[in-house]
């Protein structure tokens, strides 16, 4: 298979670079996202110090490593539209894209000869590891797995290609990573063994125990280095886990079979790379990544997927070059080029905070959670993040899953806590002006009512509620404060929305192992499936028009270690769309960071 410019498009592939829209398409899509906003890559001293940046970009750079002379840097980036591989000189001259098409392309290595690049790949799908010959652009999925597979490192004397893979642990329990009383059936905790397989797809074989957990391996001669730790002592490591898991850098010589544990100490470690006179540097893992060489550790900035070259005596990697937004008033808006021109896309500053528009599309109210702000509450913006105001700020209660009325009027939400457990504070369904007044609650505190959604006239309100033994969707009369349940079939269901026809409510429901989308008309006829997958399909949303419905898929699957993403309740999830009869399903996103919650954002009247 070769790879060439023009490939037919297989997922609608979103850049993470800002972008001015000339044609406008008809729709446009908001949803939080957990990638960063703009990364470089940096060149610097072996120990980190005297860092530029090698070739800045308005957009996301990043996941560097050198060649083995050190003459070549390749990287990934956005900077000409789809997340593809790049190579450049050590110097930052001879910028050139390496890969093409419409795919995820991250990861990437050099072979000993700098001839061809081993990187991951979603152009069968899923994430694989592909290899390029640089001359021939010939392509070869070495991997073609129905799982996951990611960092690719290239052997010395060119004979093995090792990576990491969730093949062994997708789906494995994590109850040591999970908060007391915490359901797991919806967060995926993954588990990463790894592997090593010739170039040309031959003789793959697990060098880890596929009862521990390990990733980022790195080649030092015949010898192969990754982190490692017991899969119940580090699992969850950047989803629930709230104190640093701890791992070891590990040495295996695949010839002999050799193992030796060449670092100490506690927190995580990965990105392990073999320096002269037998140092081992790896980065740190946290939220301000450092850099640990032999007995020194450089603090002093933040290192992220580091790589050294003893040739060259230097080392690359990335870190965000833009600020983060105060996200107590500024949802952190940004706009994204998708590949489908029926739908723009918007990115707000994080997965954990959603956001709703309202009926004109002139303002947005988003979520503030304490885990991101240090306070719970509420802020209502200008559409476009501007102006942002605090009209809600609780330290204990959290306000979540937000609808404004038809007429713009109020904005409902529920109010309380959230996944604490078996026993939760009662959760509320409230109202509030969009100026901060007029807070009241619609349902009583004697059960846990949430996720509201209006009808198009304004008069009832679908929510998911528990009461006692009972728990699913109910509709609320507004006027008069009485509810009746909707029955769906389940009573694991939740995240309900009213089409804008009024015809069906779209919500997401646990059946057969899985969260997937269904529609239901109001009077409790006519459900129907829409989404039949692996992967949990939630938070759906209908289109202003009734056409479409968004929700957020973990279809795809991981695209690279999670232990790698700190705090970040669930790396992976893309935005798809669907009609409401289950037909015409797009993926618009394709990415390692997590986007989820998607909001329609409604044409200004």
């Amino acid at each position: 298979m070769k790879l060439e410019k023009g490939a037919v498009l297989t997922l609608a592939l979103l850049v993470l670079s800002p972008l001015r829209l000339e044609a406008q398409p008809p729709y446009t899509i908001s949803f939080g996202s957990s990638a960063p906003f703009n990364t470089d890559i940096f060149i610097a001293d072996s120990d980190g110090r005297n860092a530029r940046a090698l070739v800045a970009h308005a957009g996301l750079d990043s996941n560097a490593s050198f060649s083995a002379d050190g003459q070549w840097i390749v990287f990934t980036s956005q900077r000409s539209g789809p997340t593809k591989i790049f190579r450049v000189h050590a110097d930052g001259s001879g910028l050139e894209q390496l890969t093409d098409g419409d795919a995820f392309d991250d990861q990437a290595a050099f072979s000993p000869d700098a001839k061809s690049i081993v990187f991951v790949s979603t152009r069968s799908g899923q994430a694989d590891i592909w290899t390029f010959d640089l001359a021939s652009h010939e392509l070869r999925n070495l991997t073609n797995s129905t799982t996951g597979e990611f960092r690719p490192s290239w052997s010395p004397d060119g004979q093995w290609i090792a990576f990491s893979s969730d093949r062994d642990r997708t789906a494995a329990p994590c109850m040591g990573g999970l908060p007391p009383g915490a359901m797991p059936s919806f967060v995926r905790i993954q588990g990463t063994s790894i592997y090593i397989v010739h170039p040309d797809g031959s003789g793959l074989r697990r060098v880890s125990d596929a009862e521990r957990l390990a990733g980022t391996p790195r080649w030092s001669g015949s010898t192969l280095l990754f982190y490692d730790a017991a899969f119940q002592d580090a699992c969850g490591e950047g989803t629930f886990r709230a104190e640093p898991a701890t791992t070891q850098i590990l040495s295996v010589d695949i010839r002999t079979g050799a193992r030796a544990t060449v670092s100490a100490g506690p927190g995580p470690k990965a990105f392990p790379r073999k320096l002269a006179h037998g140092r081992v540097a790896f980065e740190r893992l946290g939220l301000r990544p450092s850099i640990v060489i032999g007995a020194s550790e450089n603090s002093s900035d933040v290192f992220i997927a580091p790589d050294w070259s003893p040739a060259l005596g230097k080392m690359v990697f990335h870190r965000d070059v833009e600020s983060i937004h105060d996200l107590k008033i500024d949802p952190g808006v940004q706009q994204w080029r998708g590949a489908d021109p029926l739908f723009a896309l918007q990115r707000t500053n994080s997965a954990a905070v959603a956001c709703s528009y309202s009926p004109n599309g002139e303002r947005l109210v988003c979520e503030v959670s304490l885990v991101v702000t240090g306070t719970n509450g509420l802020t209502v913006a200008d559409a476009d993040g501007s102006n942002g105001k605090l009209v809600l700020q609780d330290a204990k209660k959290q306000a979540s899953g937000t609808t404004w009325s038809p007429d713009g009027e109020w904005i409902a939400f529920g109010y309380g806590a959230f996944f604490e457990g078996p026993n939760p504070t009662p959760t509320r369904l409230m109202l509030i002006h969009p100026d901060g007044t007029g807070l009241h609650a619609l349902t009583s505190p004697d059960e846990n009512s949430a996720s509201p959604t209006w009808s198009p006239d304004g008069k009832l309100i679908a929510y998911r509620y528990a009461k006692g033994a009972h728990r699913g969707l109910a509709i609320l009369n507004v006027a008069s404060g009485e509810s009746r349940s909707l029955d769906t079939g389940s009573e694991l269901a939740t995240f309900p929305t009213w089409s804008p026809r009024g015809d069906w409510i779209s919500f997401t429901s646990l059946r057969d192992g899985n969260y997937d989308v269904y529609v239901i008309h109001p009077d409790g006829t006519g459900l129907k499936r829409l989404t039949d997958a692996p992967g949990n399909d939630a938070h759906s949303s209908f289109s202003p028009d009734g056409e479409w419905i968004a929700f957020a898929t973990a279809r795809g699957g991981f695209k690279d270690e999670s232990i790698l993403t700190p705090l970040n309740f669930q790396p992976y999830g893309e935005i798809a769309v669907i009609r409401p009869d289950g037909s015409d399903l797009r993926v618009l996103t394709d990415n390692a960071a997590e986007e989820g919650a998607p909001a329609w954002v409604p044409r200004p009247r």
